[in-house]
C-alpha cells in the first residue's frame, strides 16, 4: 500500500486540528474610525466604570491615528463602554460595544454617546 495517500491524510487532520487554534490566537483589535488620533483607549464591562488601562500604550508611538488598528491585550469576550481620549484633553464614550475573540472591532464618531472638552 502506498503511503503518500496516508501521509497527506494525516496531514490534513493535523492542518485541521490546528487551524482553529490559530483562529483563537488572534488578538482582539480595535480599528480607529474615528476622525482623529486616538491617545487614550480604555475599556470597562459595560455599565460599570472600572476602566481598565490605557491600550495605547500597546501601541509603539502610544497613539492610534484614523484608519490604525491597535491589538487590545488583558481583556475577555463580552461587552464593553469605551472611553476615548484624544491629544487636548478631550474624551469620548461609546457604551455597551460587543467585543469578540479574535476579532477587530471599530469605533467611528457617530458611535459617541457622551464627550467632554477640558477644562481651560
Amino acid at each position: 500500500m502506498p503511503r503518500a495517500p496516508i501521509v497527506a491524510a494525516l496531514g490534513l487532520l493535523a492542518i485541521g486540528a490546528w487551524c482553529p487554534a490559530l483562529a483563537a490566537e488572534k488578538p482582539i483589535r480595535f480599528w480607529n474610525l474615528t476622525s482623529a488620533t486616538v491617545t487614550e483607549l480604555r475599556l470597562a464591562p459595560a455599565g460599570s466604570q472600572n476602566f481598565g488601562a490605557d491600550q495605547c500604550k500597546n501601541d509603539k508611538d502610544g497613539s492610534v491615528d484614523h484608519d490604525e488598528r491597535l491589538a487590545i491585550t488583558g481583556l475577555t469576550p463580552g461587552r464593553y463602554d469605551v472611553k476615548v481620549g484624544y491629544k487636548g484633553g478631550k474624551t469620548c464614550r461609546v457604551a455597551n460595544v460587543s467585543i469578540e475573540s479574535g476579532k477587530v472591532f471599530s469605533i467611528e464618531d457617530k458611535d459617541f454617546t457622551d464627550c467632554t472638552l477640558p477644562f481651560r
